[in-house]
């Protein structure tokens, strides 16, 4: 590896119908010492927008595995990819994600990170929702290098998504392979409602003192990998990972709870749930940030109402994303429907959260 933070860059595009002779040609510089025919390589699916692949000699969970992680069509358009690699360098200094090895053209590779992708089930125990919310709050603590305030990156991105999904609405038919049927365009709201509320969320938000914080972005179940051996939890994929509003990746995260495939938000976390969860963070967040520990009801309560509100944030944004995927992507997954269940759960949800006041 070079001096400093210079990542190694291979310049070579891999063909993501049939990556393994490109795959074979970066490990020659990766992994010099292993014989090609001794080379095994394993397809993950989790992934909705990248192909990630496993590539290893004897067994996947020996070190020195190593994951390469082909980058979805049109995905450039809103993921900065020179951040994500910023992001990944940040988080493994911090002892808090893997070693990145190298940018390719079309891609990264990076560290296994061992043990088991957590599931919807495992992610309501409370002793492991308890690691990911200490885990959360380790990452969270985290100061940026410069010591200067930073910019939450929230309203920039969702503009950004805004512009994106304005011109994909002004664009022809033809180029929006993602698209099931003219019909289903309909149930999308209009760009000018979209962004009234995107200024309606701001006006309101802004007001709310959530700190801005080193952020995940996205925590769904499938970023999350839980080491049963060693009880613990490592949070991968930083594609979203910023500096943003502490409130709203934990929000997101409860948000995650309704799941990807089949959104249901009746498994939204409980009151209860919740309480116990943000408690443990709140003491993580503390610990980590060298403050008393000590967690007050008065605390949790003013968290969980930041969070409730931000959740808000999280649905509109994903929302939008769906709506920019159904356009651009050509996974087979049924993009408009998500946008919907987000969007929906956000205008349900809306005016009782922006409600909520410590009383």
């Amino acid at each position: 590896m070079s001096s400093g933070t210079q990542l190694l860059h291979v310049d070579i595009n891999i063909d993501e119908r049939e990556p393994r002779r490109g795959i074979l040609k970066l490990l020659s510089r990766l992994r010099p010492h292993w014989r090609t025919h001794t080379i095994q390589m394993k397809t993950f699916t989790e992934g909705i927008t990248n192909q990630l692949i496993g590539c290893y000699v004897g067994s996947l969970q020996d070190s020195g595995c190593v994951l390469v992680r082909l980058y979805g069509r049109m995905t450039e358009l809103y993921v900065n990819r020179d951040r994500e690699v910023e992001m990944f360098q940040v988080f493994h200094a911090h002892g808090c994600g893997p070693e990145i090895y190298c940018s390719f053209q079309n891609g990264i590779c990076y560290e296994f990170v061992r043990g088991t992708v957590l599931d919807d089930e495992l992610l309501r125990q409370p002793s492991i929702y308890r690691l990911i919310a200490a885990e959360m709050g380790r990452i969270h603590s985290i100061q940026p290098k410069c010591g200067l305030p930073v910019e939450p990156l929230l309203w920039t991105k969702m503009s950004h998504f805004l512009t994106l999904v304005q011109s994909s609405f002004n664009s022809s038919p033809a180029e929006q392979p993602g698209t099931r049927s003219p019909a289903a365009l309909r149930e999308v709201p209009s760009f000018e409602t979209l962004s009234a509320e995107m200024e309606s969320l701001k006006r309101h938000l802004s007001q709310i003192d959530s700190p801005t914080v080193l952020c995940h972005n996205d925590l769904l179940t499938k970023n999350i990998i839980y080491n049963h051996k060693e009880g613990m939890v490592k949070f991968i994929d930083y594609e979203y990972a910023d500096y943003n509003y502490q409130a709203f990746d934990i929000g997101n995260h409860f948000n995650e709870f309704a799941g990807v495939n089949d959104v249901d938000y009746s498994l939204y976390p409980s009151w209860e749930l919740q309480r116990d969860w943000l408690t443990a963070y709140l003491e993580s967040y503390k610990h980590s940030t060298g403050h008393e520990v000590t967690v007050t009801e008065a605390e949790v309560t003013r968290l969980y109402i930041q969070v409730c509100k931000f959740s808000l944030a999280s649905n509109f944004f994903w929302g939008l994303w769906a709506i920019l995927q159904s356009r651009y992507s050509s996974i087979d997954f049924d993009f408009q429907r998500y946008a919907m269940a987000r969007l929906n759960y956000y205008f349900e949800k809306k005016e009782e959260y922006f409600g909520l006041t410590m009383s």
